[in-house]
């Protein structure tokens, strides 16, 4: 799969720096791999969620109502993306501590 969006990847690592190994794992993964469904994603990844997205958040066509939210690094960090399985892109929205993610959330 082709990503976009990896500098929020160096720039959580940045953050924090024991989440980095992590991190690049997931990159590889997702970038080696071909997934045509969640469920195909969650082969890979067990713990992949996906989310509606609210709005304001659909970026481009309508196509994209749908995130994916990975749990990375035992579950101390979030990752959220658009994860298109016919075009083969995943696009990065963020990546956040858990604690952050739930803040977030709770916010509505």
């Amino acid at each position: 799969m082709h990503i976009r969006g990896e500098e929020k990847l160096n720039k959580f690592a940045q953050r924090h720096p024991n989440a980095r190994s992590a991190l690049n794992r997931w990159y590889r993964l997702m970038e080696e791999g071909t997934f045509s469904s969640i469920v195909e994603l969650r082969e890979t990844f067990p713990h992949a969620d996906p989310v509606p997205a609210r709005s304001g958040q659909i970026s481009g066509s309508g196509e994209r109502t749908t995130l994916t939210v990975f749990n990375i690094g035992g579950n101390k960090a979030r990752l959220t993306a658009f994860v298109h399985y016919r075009k083969q892109t995943v696009s990065i929205r963020r990546v956040e501590t858990h604690a952050e993610y739930d803040k977030r959330n709770l916010r509505g």
